[in-house]
């Protein structure tokens, strides 16, 4: 049975939101069920590995039977060792290790705003940086209300930093976390990577580079771990969640959105995923929303729309722009919580 592409293009942005919504509350519910941190981590390459990794060895097969030298990393990434190594550092590893570390300081709530509401401006600065592209007026007006909404969540947990507090330790690595993300999203936009095989190199060389170190490090006893105090159900549910829905699904759900809605509607339709993180924060997790998280949570979400909104209306006066506002990934890109 074969689906029209409207249909196949609600259903992929309507699996995407509740992904990427699901990855905030569901990572800060595990922050208090046991697993430490790079465990959960670890068990997101796991499970993606599990699907992505045998994929990209089937598709470099024919290659590889004709004699072509494909791939990297022992034939486990189907890209060259160079923008293996780059994507996979920034979007494979330090991303996952950044965010689910700040899972276990700060609540969801500050995550729905600082983790998908700062990657536009990330990706922006470093487009700006790398890229050469340029900033129109509408685009920084927009990054203006996205930083205003920044400093309103995490300027209240620098200041409870001075009582005591840690929650601002987990607001930086949200934003460290993004800006990770906006790295490997400039690296997909400069080398022309294709979104398949971008998120198999990146799980890639987070399999090769982290898991086998990780294993050493809790075995030796120099990390700690929770591995061994938790049921294997727990874990499973990890790998099966953290990796193949946020990883693989919402990757390849994501594609086919911005095919079919284009990069700039499909910005609009992710811009929902502060907002019902929030609330499902509150809802699920009992978190309270307090006045500077709601107004953070507008002035982000506001900015978002703003640029985009701007962006389409110059698209639809030019046919040849630069990338969007709130673009979080290319469309060439793999989108992935």
């Amino acid at each position: 049975m074969r689906f029209s592409s409207k249909t196949v293009g609600l259903v992929s942005a309507v699996i995407t939101v509740l992904i990427w919504t699901g990855f905030i509350v569901i990572a800060r519910a595990s922050a208090s069920r046991g697993l430490l941190p790079l465990d959960i981590a670890l068990a997101r390459i796991l499970g993606a590995s599990a699907i992505l990794l045998p994929w990209a060895w089937w598709l470099m097969r024919p290659a590889r039977q004709d004699g072509q030298k494909v791939g990297s990393l022992w034939g486990l990434s189907p890209l060259p060792l160079r923008e293996t190594v780059q994507a996979g550092f920034f979007g494979g590893l330090l991303y996952a290790v950044l965010a689910y570390t700040g899972f276990f300081y700060a609540p969801a709530s500050h995550a729905s705003v600082l983790l998908p509401g700062s990657l536009p401006l990330w990706t922006t600065l470093l487009a700006w940086l790398f890229l050469r592209e340029k900033v129109a007026v509408s685009r920084a007006l927009g990054l203006g209300l996205i930083v205003l909404g920044d400093v309103l969540v995490g300027g209240a947990s620098l200041l409870m930093a001075f009582d005591g507090g840690e929650v601002w330790k987990g607001d930086v690595l949200f934003m460290l976390a993004a800006c990770c993300w906006a790295a490997y999203s400039v690296t997909v936009r400069r080398h022309g990577l294709d979104a398949v095989r971008a998120t198999m190199a990146i799980t890639a060389f987070a399999l090769v580079c982290f898991v086998p170190l990780y294993l050493v490090l809790i075995s030796t006893g120099v990390l700690p771990t929770h591995l061994a105090r938790v049921p294997f159900s727990e874990i499973g549910f990890q790998a099966m969640f953290q990796g193949v829905g946020s990883v693989v699904i919402s990757g390849i759900t994501f594609t086919h959105m911005v095919r079919h809605y284009g990069p700039v509607r499909s910005t609009m339709i992710t811009a929902l995923v502060p907002g019902l993180s929030a609330l499902a924060a509150v809802w699920f997790l009992g978190e309270p929303m307090h006045w500077h998280l709601l107004a953070g949570l507008a002035l982000v979400t506001s900015g978002i729309l703003f640029g985009v909104q701007q962006a389409k209306k110059t698209v639809a006066e030019t046919p040849v722009l630069p990338p969007v506002l709130a673009e979080p990934v290319p469309a060439k890109g793999a989108g992935i919580p």
